[in-house]
């Protein structure tokens, strides 16, 4: 499913810039990618246009000025871990994403599963999230969503 995502994401500037479900599933198929794969992928994509609207319309401003703590229920930190955990809170007090974008990022998580979630695919998740809101994440998101792990330096801390 998350192949599906990265290709989607590369592949198309914007979410409506992707041809009718129809015909994406043709493309896909004929790229290699199989059913299944493509099925988990376009219903994980409806239903974030889902989660969209629904912390939008549920969340207008609350969540968005938030400046509380928020506390992980168990069943999310089981599946997030704790550098999930730790990687949306860099993100949030980095101001590259709000407490909706947070919201919706640590659900669409959950319903990915995986237990427990690696950060590789936590990273799509999120990135996914700002594409399906047609946000454009900045220079330093972008190198903190695509830096491997392997290839990283340790961080000087200030």
């Amino acid at each position: 499913m998350f192949d599906v995502l990265v290709y989607l994401y590369e592949t198309y500037y914007r979410p409506d810039a992707c041809p009718e479900p129809e015909a994406l599933v043709k493309k896909l198929s004929a790229i290699g990618f199989e059913e299944d794969e493509i099925s988990q992928a376009l219903g994980w994509l409806t239903d974030l246009e889902v989660a969209n609207h629904e912390f939008a319309d549920s969340y207008p401003r609350q969540t968005s000025f938030s400046f509380g703590t928020r506390i992980y229920a168990r069943q999310e930190t089981d599946v997030l871990g704790t550098d999930a955990v730790g990687f949306i809170q860099f993100l949030e007090s980095a101001k590259m994403l709000d407490g909706m974008q947070r919201e919706i990022v640590i659900e669409r998580a959950l319903a990915a599963g995986e237990v427990p979630i690696t950060l590789e695919k936590l990273k799509v998740i999120v990135l996914m999230v700002l594409w399906s809101q047609g946000k454009e994440p900045d220079g330093l998101m972008f190198e903190e969503l695509f830096l491997d792990e392997e290839d990283s330096e340790p961080r000087l801390l200030h």
